[in-house]
């Protein structure tokens, strides 16, 4: 099958969250199961096309943009150690920036920025003479990709018999455009834009609404979440539009690059184990990872620790953490350890507690992949209280690496995390649902009641470490999806 994805993300290239992490390891998998996959990804300022190994080529895209015509010049390279090609979409009015999406706002012209892309897309595969089975796009940056398929360039012989899968990884952030620039951008004209047409929503442009409507199939994140956001409570306005294509709706959950992240083999370690040896292992790296943020050999290493590795958002609860967390600091309950980024008022309120707490609050505002696999396999908990979560990775990280979960029960977290049964044995982290800062401190509480106590406290981390959520399963599963697709398209 030859599969094109359509993404704002692709890691190691191009990464602000979990998205970029997913299409590279599907198009990892999709390779070694046989299938020949493109991505095609703008070529932002600060890839280094130099140590990721891109060549320019004499390949230049004509892009049809409103009444007139846009240039752009095609890279080439591949994923690091496959044989996956990557296209790198080169204009410098558009991606010629320090940002993905904005910095730290979104660009005002996201809307004629992705338009652009979506359309340069269609013009890549013509250029390198590609003839797609399937066309992936990935939430709304590439929405627009099926509507073009559906429409401007559904009688190009190349596509005729190409597919749509749009894959929703966040419903929150839609792309809420301006009608009157956006349509004339895409060239649809206002002539389409009218009240519950397929690119219209509460009097704007939605281009999330756009991808789901104009796809043959389309998916999202996890089962739960598929669930979840049919209803007004996590359908962010779209409930409506996901209902009405409910039968093409499916939940496929993400998956992890245990080639990446499994403490067997993680070199970011400070010492490497596997089931058997756990227990020591998670000590080790205990305590050289407190010690790299300077706790006193002293002071306690035997406190839980409870890490997370999160974007400083309100979507990932963290308005619960900074409710509670300075009391249970004071009150010496836990020690806590955070790595993430993201909105002023968090981040100052964390480095506000290292000052205070410079024992108990370990702080590294920013990201650093080295310190993530560290924190991971450090931390006796994990703490991941979000709003809302599509899916979720980090709690599957944490399970591999022994790591006990304590999530709030929505979304992917209900997919990936079984509160622990301590008569059966059975079940891998702890839980709650309430958005409340007490129902997550009650939580907490329980899982300390485990802590370091046998059997329970070795069985739950074993039990964690033999869940499987490998990218092959989830690979395996959108294949499946994307026969679907071609099968409602009559190829099939």
């Amino acid at each position: 099958m030859n599969i094109l994805v359509a993404s704002a993300e692709l890691a190691p290239f191009a990464k602000a969250g979990g998205l970029a992490d997913i299409v590279q390891f599907l198009a990892i998998e999709w390779e070694k199961l046989g299938h020949t996959t493109i991505v095609v990804l703008p070529k932002y300022q600060f890839i280094d096309t130099e140590h990721w190994g891109f060549k320019p080529t004499d390949l230049i895209l004509y892009v049809l943009i409103s009444h007139w015509t846009e240039f752009a010049r095609l890279w080439v390279g591949n994923i690091p150690n496959t044989n996956t090609k990557v296209y790198l979409i080169e204009n410098q009015d558009y991606f010629g920036r320090s940002g993905i999406y904005g910095d730290p706002n979104e660009y005002p012209d996201n809307d004629r920025r992705f338009i652009f892309y979506s359309r340069a897309v269609f013009e890549t595969v013509k250029a390198i003479d590609f003839y797609p089975d399937i066309i992936h796009a990935h939430d709304y940056h590439a929405a627009f990709t099926m509507a073009f398929l559906k429409s401007q360039y559904r009688f190009d012989p190349r596509f005729s018999k190409t597919a749509g899968v749009f894959t929703i990884h966040n419903l929150a952030y839609q792309g809420i455009f301006d009608p009157k620039r956006a349509m004339e951008f895409s060239t649809f004209g206002m002539k389409e834009f009218y009240p519950g047409s397929w690119f219209e929503h509460h009097g704007a442009v939605n281009s999330m609404k756009v991808g789901i409507m104009f796809a043959d199939k389309i998916t999202t994140v996890s089962r739960n979440y598929a669930n979840e956001i049919r209803f007004p409570y996590f359908g962010e306005g779209l409930h409506d539009v996901l209902a009405h294509r409910g039968a093409d709706l499916i939940g496929i959950l993400n998956g992890v690059n245990y080639a990446e992240w499994s403490p067997e083999n993680d070199s970011n370690l400070f010492k490497s184990y596997d089931i058997e040896t756990v227990n020591e292992g998670k000590k080790v790296n205990k305590y050289e990872l407190l010690k790299s943020f300077g706790v006193p050999e002293e002071d306690n290493y035997e406190l839980p620790l409870i890490g997370t590795v999160t974007r400083l958002a309100e979507q990932k609860g963290i308005d619960l953490i900074t409710y509670c967390l300075e009391t249970h600091l004071q009150n010496n309950w836990f020690r806590f350890i955070i790595l993430g980024s993201g909105e002023k008022r968090y981040e100052d309120y964390f480095r506000y507690l290292q000052w205070k707490y410079p024992t108990k609050a370990l702080v590294h505002i920013g990201y650093s992949n080295t310190l993530a696999h560290r924190i991971i396999g450090g931390s006796d908990f994990l703490l991941l209280p979000s709003r809302y979560e599509p899916c979720g990775l980090t709690q599957m990280y944490a399970l591999r690496y022994g790591t006990v979960p304590i999530v709030r029960f929505i979304g992917g977290f209900v997919d990936t995390v079984e509160e622990y049964n301590p008569e059966k044995l059975t079940g891998t982290g702890f839980t709650f649902y309430l958005y409340n800062a007490d129902d997550m401190s009650f939580a907490i509480s329980r899982a300390f009641n485990y802590y370091q106590k046998e059997p329970h406290w070795s069985q739950i981390r074993r039990n964690g470490m033999k869940m499987d959520f490998s990218a092959k399963r989830t690979a395996e599963d959108y294949i499946k999806v994307f026969k679907w697709a071609l099968e409602k398209i009559g190829r099939i």
